[in-house]
């Protein structure tokens, strides 16, 4: 696996670098002519030292901004860019050199020291893929089109972010925080802060446009709406295609004719999902459509990056379940309990239950962990307790679900939007509170956290007689900038007055976080006594950012339909 990491970095390198070189060559030619015009050198430098200076000013490392940026002897913003992730890419590959290193000097030696590390290797090979994508698309466009897609580049970046928080948070046990240190300051350190510093100057590319006195003359981007169907609403940015498959989806064999059907009584052509899953053909292009019949399927399942497209669908979540009880009681990684992951682009769900029936007992249990990019469940049940829906990174959408557990049920670093669902809570173990969000929001300009719009969150039955006794809160900082938004929801009486609590008292990660609300209704939604470090109500303008497309640039998942979006959001 190294080989072709390193080897895929390297290509990405040369191309960086050829680009940068291209750059180079163009400012020592534009450097000759100014030397022959002493008027036109100062002009040059001061338009170099403005976009400097713009580009710097909203970072949180000024310093760093600065260093990196500086020798980029160029007024195009496209040139910062290129530097950026270039330098990112660098330390990544550090950082993955560093934890093969750690992987070879102490992975024999402690079980949970090399799941840990195997888990980096995996996230940092991710973090490539992810500045790969920032790099290819930089390099082939321009100021106007950086700024077009701008979220799309941060939605790339806060990935890497992700990753990289994703690898320290593996090294959870006394005994492995010496290595978890080592990687840290020898590499894992530098890959936040220069992602970071990428977020910043893709961010602050406008505000250098203005310096500099340009005007693109940018369109809007185009809107689109929800769709009604059969089965209820599901965003019109899915293709025509798939909201056609979406609609048949359910109705078996009559409704539509999936490549792949899973069948535990021997009636289809494979006998578990995994395995339906691996017969994805090597290279197939459009969507990939996977029936599983009614049954309980006790396997552990991941679909991998090189598997896109794909379609799965069952006959609704009470009769098709996807089950497994891996837990971190048991000594197993909060990534690896997942019963079902997808790191997939473009992955579709619909009529399924993911869940991990560990129980509370068994501490981080996840149910279902996503990773790819455009990734959608319908009518899905994810149940567990603790870590019940890991949502790791990436543009997220869960429509007419029902996600229950206790303890950060709802967490991760991902852009999600949760719509017209059921936020169940459960009974924890004694002295245990429930919390439902913790969202892993790092860096200020990353364009993620968990929204709930139009949900309803109550007490399971087995927490109803005592759910004014356990404590229930809305959100937990998780990180330094999380963020939690809660729209147009009907909340019960289990919520706690102040609605939120910080996450421990040695990081309490309450000065930068955003927790907010728009018109939710029911016994536990005024907001009257919530937390003072909660943002509280926000006004409908507010509220309208983190809707389907402004929040998750909807209508950038798939081929445009030309029509406008429509704000579902009440007056």
């Amino acid at each position: 696996m190294s080989n072709k990491i390193i080897a895929s970095a390297v290509s990405l390198i040369l191309v960086v670098g050829v680009v940068v070189g291209v750059v180079a060559v163009v400012s020592r030619d534009n450097g000759t002519k100014a030397e022959a015009t002493d008027n036109n050198a100062a002009p040059q430098l001061s338009t170099h030292n403005k976009a400097v200076t713009a580009l710097c000013s909203d970072a949180d490392d000024k310093k760093l901004c600065n260093d990196v940026l500086t020798p980029v002897e160029s007024s195009d913003p496209k040139d910062y860019v290129d530097k950026v992730v270039k330098t990112t890419l660098d330390s990544v590959i550090k950082a993955f050199n560093m934890s093969d290193k750690l992987t070879i000097e102490h992975g024999s030696k402690n079980n949970g020291i090399k799941m840990a590390l195997d888990d980096c290797k995996d996230l940092l090979q991710s973090a490539l893929h992810e500045l790969e994508a920032t790099g290819v698309f930089v390099q082939g466009g321009n100021a106007e089109e950086i700024i077009k897609r701008s979220a799309d580049l941060k939605n790339w970046l806060g990935a890497v972010i992700a990753y990289q928080q994703s690898c320290l948070d593996g090294f959870d046990t006394d005994g492995e925080k010496k290595i978890q240190s080592q990687l840290q300051t020898g590499s894992l350190d530098n890959v936040g802060k220069l992602t970071a510093l990428a977020l910043d100057v893709v961010s602050g590319i406008s505000n250098v446009l203005s310096q500099l006195n340009l005007n693109l003359n940018l369109k809007p981007a185009d809107r689109r709406l929800l769709s009604e169907t059969d089965f209820g609403a599901i965003p019109s940015w899915l293709s025509a295609s798939d909201r056609k498959l979406l609609a048949k989806a359910g109705a078996g064999q009559n409704g539509l004719l999936p490549h792949a059907i899973v069948a535990k009584d021997g009636s289809g052509q494979f006998k578990t999902v995994l395995d339906a899953i691996n017969s994805y053909p090597k290279g197939h292009k459009g969507r990939y459509v996977i029936y599983v019949k009614a049954g309980v399927y006790n396997e552990y399942i991941t679909v991998d990056k090189k598997k896109p497209n794909i379609l799965l669908y069952g006959d609704g979540p009470t009769k098709t379940i996807i089950t497994g009880r891996k837990n971190f009681y048991e000594g197993v990684k909060t990534m690896r309990t997942a019963t079902f992951a997808t790191v997939a682009p473009d992955f579709i769900a619909k009529g399924i239950a993911f869940e991990n029936t560990a129980g509370a007992i068994g501490h981080q249990a996840v149910a279902l962990r996503v990773q790819g990019d455009r990734s959608a469940f319908f009518d899905c049940a994810i149940r567990g307790y603790q870590d019940t829906l890991y949502a790791h990174a990436h543009r997220q959408f869960y429509r007419n679900c029902e996600i229950s557990g206790t303890i950060d049920f709802i967490f991760g670093y991902a852009s999600v939007l949760i719509q017209n669902s059921k936020i169940i809570v459960r009974k924890p173990n004694k002295n245990q509170q429930n919390i439902v969000v913790a969202d892993g929001t790092d860096q200020k300009n990353m364009p993620t956290g968990i929204v709930l719009h139009n949900c309803e969150i109550l007490a399971e039955n087995t927490l109803q007689a005592e759910r004014l006794t356990v404590r229930t809160f809305l959100a937990r900082p998780w990180k330094p900038y999380s963020r939690a938004v809660f729209i147009e929801n009907k909340i019960g009486d289990l919520i706690q007055p102040e609605g939120y609590i910080p996450w421990a008292p040695a990081s309490p990660n309450t000065q930068y976080s955003y927790f907010a609300e728009y018109g939710n209704t029911g016994l536990g939604a005024s907001t009257l006594k919530r937390a003072k470090w909660a943002k509280g109500q926000i006004s409908k303008s507010e509220a309208l950012k983190f809707t389907a497309e402004q929040f998750l640039t909807a209508s950038e998942w798939l081929p445009a339909t030309g029509i406008p979006f429509e704000n579902n959001i009440k007056a």
